[in-house]
């Protein structure tokens, strides 16, 4: 990986982040950012769990979708999710802190595939997996 390639992808996040209002209002956190790679974090609060008491699935999955987001945008080109699934595999509790890293598995001119894992700890709570579509123009550019 080049600096370059790393400054664009940093300069993509810091222009992403500033419009995201759902990822800050959900108290995410751009953990680290590359070319096709992203780490995000969130704490699961009290307002974020299901008539279960465990957390809702739509948190764990908004986690997940948000780190596919910055890494499938790092290339500094408007890139918007196609299609995305998610195979939740433990339940999460309030209090709990998540981290989800997205990973590019396949890129082509203006596609790709990109898999995060949600963790707690060690453990892998969520699978996810999206397909990405550019859609043309700049994160950074007016």
């Amino acid at each position: 990986m080049s600096d370059d390639a790393q400054q664009v992808a940093e300069a993509a996040a810091a222009a992403m982040w500033a419009d995201d209002q759902a990822s800050q209002a959900l108290g995410m956190r751009v953990v680290a950012v590359g070319p096709g790679r992203a780490v995000l974090s969130m704490t699961v609060r009290a307002d974020m769990t299901n008539g279960h008491g465990i957390g809702h699935g739509g948190f764990t999955f908004a986690l997940a979708d948000s780190a596919f987001a910055f890494a499938c945008n790092s290339y500094d080109r408007r890139t918007v999710a196609a299609r995305c699934d998610i195979a939740f595999l433990a339940p999460i509790r309030e209090g709990d802190e998540l981290v989800a890293e997205a990973v590019e598995r396949h890129r082509t001119r203006r596609n790709g595939i990109y898999d995060v894992a949600v963790r707690r700890g060690e453990e892998v709570v969520a699978e996810f997996r999206g397909t990405a579509r550019e859609v043309g123009g700049s994160l950074t550019e007016s």
